[in-house]
Parts: C-alpha cells; sequence; structure tokens
C-alpha cells in the first residue's frame, strides 16, 4: 500500500504528521483522516498518561509487537523499553512469551498481556495476580494498553508498514 500524499491533505492533517516527526506509520494512518487524530491521542494518552511504570508498559506493548508479528512496532518500542530501563532478559521473554528468570511484576504483566491476547479478557485470578502490585488505575491502563497496540500492530501489518525510508 502506498503512503498517502501527505501535501494533499488538509493543513490541520499535515501539521499532525510533521509534529510526530513524519514517521511511516503516522504518514499511513492519514489513509483515515477522520480516525487518525483519535487514535494519534489515544497513543499519546497510552504512552503520556499511562499508570502503569513505563518499564512494565514497554514489556507489555513490546509483547504485542512480537505476537502480532509486527516488526516495525517491535524496533520502535525495544528502543523505548531499552531507554526506559527494561533489561534484555525481559526483552528478550517479551520476544518468546516465556517469563523464565523475570521479576515477579514483570512475568505477571507478560502473562495477563498474553492472557489478555489470547482470551480477550483476564479471570478473577489473574486480575488478583496483578492487584498484588497494581492499582486498578494500573489494571485498566494495562487493559487498554494491549488493546491499543493490537490494534496498531493490526494497522501496521494490514499496510504493510516499515522503516524503510525513514531517517534514523
Amino acid at each position: 500500500m502506498d503512503y498517502p500524499d501527505i501535501s494533499a491533505l488538509p493543513e490541520e492533517l499535515q501539521d499532525i504528521v510533521t509534529s510526530y516527526g513524519s514517521l511511516n506509520v503516522f504518514r499511513m494512518l492519514m489513509h483515515s483522516p477522520n480516525l487518525a487524530p483519535g487514535v494519534l491521542s489515544l497513543g499519546d494518552a497510552v504512552l503520556q498518561r499511562n499508570a502503569l511504570p513505563d518499564t512494565l508498559r514497554e514489556l507489555a506493548i513490546v509483547r504485542v509487537g512480537h505476537a502480532y508479528g509486527a516488526a516495525y512496532e517491535v524496533y520502535y518500542h525495544e528502543a523505548i523499553a531499552r531507554h526506559v530501563g527494561l533489561g534484555e532478559g525481559a526483552l528478550a521473554a517479551a520476544r518468546t512469551g516465556v517469563a523464565g528468570a523475570l521479576s515477579g511484576p514483570e512475568a505477571a504483566v507478560l502473562t495477563a498481556t498474553d492472557r489478555l491476547l489470547a482470551q480477550h479478557a483476564l479471570d478473577e485470578a489473574a486480575r488478583d495476580e496483578l492487584s498484588e502490585f497494581l492499582t486498578v488505575n494500573q489494571l485498566a491502563d494495562l487493559v487498554i494498553t494491549v488493546g491499543f497496540y493490537q490494534l496498531i500492530c493490526g494497522f501496521l501489518n494490514t499496510f504493510e508498514v516499515t522503516t524503510e525510508g525513514e531517517a534514523s
């Protein structure tokens, strides 16, 4: 799928794409000009106003990226994960879904992410386990984070978004 001609978009949408650094995902989202601003607003909230600790948020996001085979998502969020302090062991676990030697909270978030991906919900036992270290707000944000990145990964894969041509 070709990227839309950004110069043909209304100025407001051109400004949005530019403000996000003209990365391919933001350019491709402009195939949905009416929904793109809302999707980007929710994405900003998930990344900037999330109650989850940054490392747990990124662990969940990277796991979703791997589960969906969304190389674009994995590429960017592994870098963000490292930046916020997520270790290589946790990133390896996110690739495979095997918690291994992760800390209790990391292992529980990884397992919960996979349950959300497979079962589309968390049962009482999973919620109870997570409630040992997450607030209700953080648990809600985890569920929303996983759901949002499922949406994004599905979009990335459908439109075959790559890092090709992006400035490094």
